[in-house]
């Protein structure tokens, strides 16, 4: 079993509220190289739980396992390393650095590893996503479905075990919205990488193998 969340709890606290459960005895798992959509209303916690698989948050039980390891027990140090070798994120608004350029951004995880050939595979990648033409421009200077691809560029580079993509075509229109999400199933079928998606889209749910909903804290 490549990812396993097992039993996951979280909760927060709100003022005016007090404690509101968001994820109650969550679990799922996912084999190496399968894909998973994860849906339900705004606010059903989907994009808490992706946090929480990201080591991004900690739940307040049960445990996530990547590759047998629970990063439930990891200090920051190794969660740091943990999401910067095993785990490529893609978000809805793309958080691209606005400072470089698009190439720069596809590089950037590369060379925060010190990781060899980066420019053979940073090259690879743009031209995986078809924007060799544009390596050189800004984000201000590229469309959303631009920006988008280079943020796959980006989660794909260090050839990560899993891709988290929270709401990957929500900022995107319908017609640029299917090409990205054609390009994100066809990189991460070539890479055998395992991805989970975070959508309200159903038509990229329908593209995975598996769909689960959060309703009321759980996964059904």
């Amino acid at each position: 079993m490549m990812l396993a969340v097992n039993q996951v709890d979280k909760s927060f606290h709100l003022p005016g509220s007090g404690r509101v459960t968001v994820l109650d005895r969550v679990g799922f798992s996912l084999d190496a190289g399968r894909t998973l959509a994860i849906t339900g209303h705004s606010g059903s916690g989907k994009t808490t739980l992706l946090s929480l698989i990201a080591g991004l948050d900690t739940p307040d039980a049960g445990s996530i396992l990547l590759d047998g390891i629970d990063i439930c027990q990891m200090n920051e140090a190794d969660l740091t390393r943990y999401r910067a070798q095993k785990i490529g994120m893609i978000f809805q608004s793309f958080h691209l650095m606005p400072h470089l350029t698009a190439r720069e951004n596809i590089s950037l995880p590369l060379e925060i590893l010190r990781q060899d050939r980066i420019n053979a595979r940073t090259d690879a990648l743009l031209e995986q996503v078809g924007l060799t033409h544009r390596a050189g421009h800004l984000p201000g200077q590229l469309s959303g479905g631009e920006s988008q691809r280079v943020a796959i560029a980006r989660a794909l580079v260090v050839r990560p075990a899993l891709i988290l993509a929270d709401e990957p075509t929500g900022n995107l229109d319908t017609d640029t919205g299917k090409k990205v999400a054609d390009l994100l199933f066809d990189l991460v079928q070539k890479e055998n990488n395992t991805l989970v998606v975070v959508t309200h889209n159903q038509g990229l749910a329908d593209r995975c193998h598996h769909t689960k909903t959060l309703s009321r804290g759980n996964l059904v």
